[in-house]
């Protein structure tokens, strides 16, 4: 015994949608945990000066993503189960789940377009206080200065760049080559540490932008067709 007709077909519809929005449930999470350990990343979010973290609002976001990921792979799921077995309890609940899902993506992306600029502040803002105390002449305590040098050696190896500006791009340049600091790669890179980390941070946002309005999109139709199944299934005259 089962639905007929349109209804049935709109069935099959429903699982192939769910099916998708299964598939990008383990999409985005999958992109999180390669964001979560992508090595530029971590190697600069990773980074302490005098016992001060770098901005870690960047990892708030990705660890939201990784939850926002699991559940839709589990919502996706019952989804899937529900226009299977026609359960209209199944269906229902899936609903509930995807209207709850969608409030809290319209409320992470108002969140998120109103801050996409505060990760990448965030990180210049710590570049610039980092650079400023290793180009200090004045700082006597050695260890101090050499691990404040090592964190923006770790800055300019991992973004190939050098300084704030190309005025202190090529200022730091000269004092490599002068011996008085050790801190620019190898290679002559004139590119500002500020444009970098404005594009390192900015495309990763734009990329998970992207996502979210897709499972938007998908979870729109998710909820139109299940509560016409639902309806369907609770008219069927085979029940």
């Amino acid at each position: 015994m089962g639905v007929e007709g349109c209804t049935k077909c709109i069935k099959y519809i429903l699982f192939f949608f769910n099916f998708i929005f299964w598939l990008a449930g383990g999409v985005i999470l999958g992109v999180a945990l390669w964001l979560r350990h992508e090595n530029k990343i971590s190697s600069l979010l990773e980074l302490k000066v005098d016992g001060t973290q770098a901005p870690n609002t960047f990892y708030i976001s990705v660890h939201i993503l990784i939850a926002v990921g699991a559940v839709m792979m589990v919502v996706g799921f019952l989804g899937c189960y529900g226009a299977i077995q026609e359960s209209q309890c199944l269906l229902g609940t899936f609903f509930a789940c995807l209207v709850i899902l969608f409030a809290c993506e319209v409320a992470a992306g108002i969140w998120g377009y109103m801050h996409k600029d505060t990760v990448s502040k965030e990180m210049i803002t710590f570049y610039d206080s980092v650079y400023d105390k290793a180009m200090t002449p004045t700082m006597k305590d050695q260890e101090t200065k050499q691990a404040v040098a090592h964190v923006l050696k770790v800055f300019h190896e991992t973004l190939n760049c050098c300084g704030k500006g190309l005025g202190t791009s090529i200022l730091t340049q000269l004092t490599d080559k002068l011996g008085f600091s050790n801190v620019c790669p190898n290679q002559q890179f004139n590119t500002s540490c500020h444009s970098r980390i404005q594009e390192l941070f900015s495309n990763k946002i734009y990329l998970i932008g992207i996502a979210a309005l897709v499972v938007a999109v998908i979870m729109i139709f998710e909820m139109i067709f299940s509560m016409v199944l639902c309806c369907g299934i609770r008219n069927s005259p085979v029940y």
